[in-house]
């Protein structure tokens, strides 16, 4: 039976932000190289392509919550899965280490309350945490990246919040481009089945290839030219049925030749700009 809470289940309910209640013009305008993205968003086919992107994810059955509007944060805020963690009991609110997305949990955690989804803790400072340093591998193996968005005293308060029925594994970051860059764990591993997942050897610690290897999980390599690309960041529907970002055509080829159905979209402006792929793009609530 698929863990609940693995990456590649079949989720039933998740949650997004649409770029119309995540970009508008003003803060475009204001924001984006603070945020680091590589070019202000064009609103417009921004939101053209979250309209592809949710209903893509709605055809395979999925229930979408649509993240509000909230002045209080910025651009960044359409990447809903890193300010909160699924558990065991409910969501984790996360305190999130770029400090521009400080007020990120607290939007969520009213979203959460509004749809009745539990709310099990927070990280709190000086502990910090972001979602996209998280990895589910089954309901009891959490992979965590230890690095410039994930602190050791979150992943501290993260082992108590999740119990001690699940095993924390730490998995120690790379420097890469320093700690300006957008990098979290699932920027290099992208589980999308029980014994597959999509990775970056390069930027991968030797000891967690040795660990993914003695669970028997095969890893399909993402060609150099296609991590800058998002190869990398694919999202798990369900097993070994997956969405990725057009345009990296030997990733897909690779994954179809292991047995999976690839489903791409734009990410132009939602993805490529900001970096942040599907994965990021979604706050997964309930698998089956």
């Amino acid at each position: 039976m698929t863990p609940r809470l693995s990456e590649y289940g079949v989720i039933t309910r998740l949650m997004v932000k649409h770029a119309a209640d995540a970009f508008d013009e003003a803060a475009i305008a204001a924001q984006w190289r603070d945020l680091n993205f590589t070019a202000p968003p064009d609103r417009a086919a921004a939101i053209a392509e979250s309209e592809a992107f949710v209903a893509l994810l709605a055809s395979r059955g999925a229930q979408i919550d649509r993240l509000p509007r909230n002045d209080a944060v910025g651009l960044d805020s359409i990447y809903v899965r890193d300010a909160s963690i699924e558990s065991p009991k409910g969501m984790i609110l996360c305190h999130m280490g770029k400090p521009q997305r400080r007020t990120e949990p607290d939007a969520q955690a009213g979203a959460f309350a509004a749809s009745h989804v539990p709310i099990a803790g927070r990280i709190e400072p000086p502990g910090q945490i972001e979602g996209g340093d998280l990895v589910w591998f089954d309901d009891q193996t959490l992979a965590v990246g230890r690095g410039y968005r994930t602190n050791a005293e979150g992943i501290r308060q993260l082992r108590a919040l999740v119990g001690p029925h699940v095993e924390v594994v730490e998995v120690p970051l790379p420097h890469w481009r320093g700690p300006g860059d957008v990098f979290h764990l699932m920027s290099v591993i992208s589980p999308i089945d029980r014994d597959l997942a999509v990775i970056y050897p390069p930027l991968m610690p030797v000891p967690f290839l040795e660990w993914l290897h003695a669970r028997g999980i095969a890893g399909v390599a993402v060609p150099d030219e296609e991590f800058d690309s998002m190869g990398a960041n694919v999202l798990a529907l369900a097993p070994r049925v997956c969405v990725a970002v057009d345009g990296n055509p030997r990733t897909r080829a690779l994954l179809e030749r292991a047995g999976a159905e690839v489903l791409v979209y734009s990410g132009t402006e939602i993805s490529l700009k900001g970096g942040g792929g599907p994965t990021c793009l979604t706050r997964p609530l309930a698998r089956r």
